[in-house]
């Protein structure tokens, strides 16, 4: 039985993201593998798709696979959910899965402050806000004077355009895998309290 928790906050101006996580069959890998590349295609090109990450178990201690997908709105997202499409992907990868398809929508920046297991208390909006920018600001500040000497090491021509694209990629990839999950932990008591 399919089982999936939603954030009551969900708002469609700020997208929303689904953390599926399957827990796969011993030796059967492989398999899911080539059922990820299969279904990989079909959620990029569906309407609102704003970008999708995987991130796979460790060897030989974990077998469990986590894929993140953000839509644009939260409509977009529940469509793609509820397809027939996705429901086909679900009933092949069945018998690859030690435990059936578990997922949580959530909405906005949640997703940085919340533990994969959470969806139930969700920071006030204004503390969300306040740890995003404080975290912001300092990247903001740095992450440019690294990019821009780095290009001109690489010869690139000085294109602020460019600059800014590898500045804010950098930026937001810094936000969701390094700072905000660690940030978020130090910051916890105040911002559930």
């Amino acid at each position: 039985m399919k089982t999936h928790k939603t954030n009551k906050s969900d708002s469609p101006e700020h997208g929303a993201t689904v953390v599926i996580s399957h827990r796969v069959q011993e030796g059967k890998h492989s398999d899911y593998e080539a059922w990820l590349n299969e279904v990989r295609p079909s959620v990029q090109t569906s309407p609102g798709h704003l970008d999708w990450h995987l991130v796979r178990p460790i060897a030989e201690l974990t077998s469990t696979y986590t894929v993140i997908i953000r839509f644009d709105t939260e409509e977009n997202l529940r469509r793609w959910m509820a397809s027939s499409q996705r429901q086909n992907h679900i009933e092949r990868v069945r018998p690859l899965l030690a435990k059936d398809d578990e997922y949580s929508i959530r909405s906005g920046l949640d997703f940085w402050f919340l533990p994969v297991n959470a969806g139930i208390k969700v920071p006030v909006k204004w503390k969300q806000f306040l740890i995003t920018w404080s975290a912001i600001f300092p990247l903001s500040l740095g992450v440019p004077l690294m990019i821009a000497p780095t290009l001109r090491i690489l010869n690139f021509p000085n294109n602020r355009f460019v600059t800014v694209l590898l500045s804010t990629g950098v930026i937001v990839f810094l936000m969701t895998y390094v700072i905000m999950p660690h940030y978020s932990r130090i910051v916890r008591k105040w911002l559930f309290r």
